[in-house]
């Protein structure tokens, strides 16, 4: 990262490392040549996966699936796209979120294929294709990070794996009930500007 000749860096202190983030804060002298502390927050990158499944799949995931006299299995869902959705209790703020599955980008990966490894380890399904739709910095008034917007498709069942701090419920909603869903209170940033850009990119 570079500034401005005009803002003047004097001194740059990480005050503590989480294991996950580090917390610190930059001593500037601004352009009106008063020094000032901008606290900050570096967190490593992460991705946002909208996951479009069909609705014969989307029907086992929601549980929507019978068994006929003849022991084969009847799909009572809709035949219609979803999206695969996770809810999940976010203590940080200390509710609960229905939001797209996501994770951090861990060294080395793109952003297809850590999106492609969180989809399956979260929801238990892995992709045929994916496709970055954008990368975008967050938060910048506080945070030193990027996210990755990821579009995937052509789900097919695989083997799910959650970490030890992770409890999902995995859902799904209609593609074309999926943004009014997650406008609805509460809603979280990665999720309505991960569909807001599918929708803009014609995929929803």
């Amino acid at each position: 990262m570079t500034a401005p000749e005009e803002w003047d860096l004097r001194e740059a202190v990480t005050e503590y490392e989480t294991g996950w983030y580090d917390g610190g804060y930059d001593l500037l002298e601004q352009p009106n040549g008063i020094e000032k502390r901008y606290y900050w927050a570096d967190l490593p990158p992460a991705v946002v996966v909208v996951a479009r499944i069909d609705g014969t799949l989307a029907a086992s995931v929601d549980g929507d699936e019978t068994e006929t006299d003849d022991g084969r299995v009847a799909n009572g869902g809709s035949d219609g796209d979803h999206l695969l959705f996770v809810e999940q209790y976010r203590p940080a703020i200390r509710e609960t979120h229905l939001e797209l599955p996501a994770g951090i980008v861990e060294g080395g990966e793109s952003y297809t294929r850590a999106a492609a490894r969180e989809l399956e380890e979260e929801t238990g399904f892995i992709p045929s294709s994916t496709a970055l739709l954008q990368e975008y910095a967050v938060a910048t008034g506080v945070l030193r990070h990027d996210r990755g917007i990821v579009y995937a498709e052509g789900l097919e069942p695989g083997e799910r794996e959650l970490d030890n701090n992770e409890f999902l419920e995995v859902t799904t909603v209609p593609v074309e009930a999926a943004l009014e869903r997650a406008r609805e209170q509460p809603a979280n940033d990665s999720t309505v500007s991960a569909l807001l850009l599918a929708k803009e990119d014609g995929l929803l």
